[in-house]
């Protein structure tokens, strides 16, 4: 295939994406099924980036997160999807939400039971150059989010979405140098932040 055809069905594969997730927001069932192979490989690879590093025992698996993340998406009430690249961002949010669930409960549970099974705890950073642990992440994200909403959903594509500094640029409608900029800054204040936590 040429690139220029590869191109066309790149862009014909985003445009049959993006009436399928119309179909979906106006409640067709049929719509779900249809979209989950356009989107499976990329959701996969961002889930599986997650996985890197665990321990061999842990208990959620990057097949089951993608599951459960598509499955919330797909049932949202009044959901109202812009695109393909929406629809991915947004996936970032499910995912890192029932991760931090999931390393909540596990918690929980080897603390009352002693229990040896491993919940998936830390997190590799954007440049996989290190791994910090998840729930601490989650706590520097929430108190992110009261100062900066924009840099916290920054944070929260980049880590859990996988995305570069292109694509979180056009999911926020800002310039890649606006993202960049924001980028260095808060990678600042988490590192200040994590460190505080003894996990930086």
């Amino acid at each position: 295939m040429s690139a220029g055809a590869s191109e066309n069905h790149i862009d014909a594969t985003a445009a049959e994406a993006t009436q399928l997730l119309a179909r979906i927001s106006g409640g067709d069932p049929a719509a779900a099924d249809a979209l989950l192979p356009m989107v499976y490989a990329e959701l996969r690879a961002r889930a599986g980036a997650y996985f890197r590093g665990q321990p061999a025992n842990h208990t959620l698996q990057p097949t089951a997160l993608v599951h459960e993340a598509y499955l919330r998406l797909v049932r949202a009430p009044d959901a109202n999807w812009q695109n393909r690249a929406h629809f991915c961002a947004v996936a970032a949010t499910a995912m890192r939400q029932i991760l931090v669930n999931h390393a909540q409960r596990r918690a929980a549970a080897q603390r009352a039971r002693n229990e040896r099974e491993a919940a998936v705890t830390a997190l590799l950073t954007p440049s996989n150059n290190s791994a910090i642990d998840l729930l601490a992440l989650e706590e520097a994200l929430n108190r992110l989010g009261e100062l900066d909403a924009r840099q916290a959903r920054l944070v929260e594509l980049r880590f859990f979405g996988g995305m570069t500094n292109e694509e979180v640029a056009s999911i926020l409608e800002v310039s890649t140098s606006t993202v960049e900029k924001e980028w260095r800054r808060v990678r600042a204040w988490l590192i200040a932040e994590l460190r505080d936590e003894g996990v930086a």
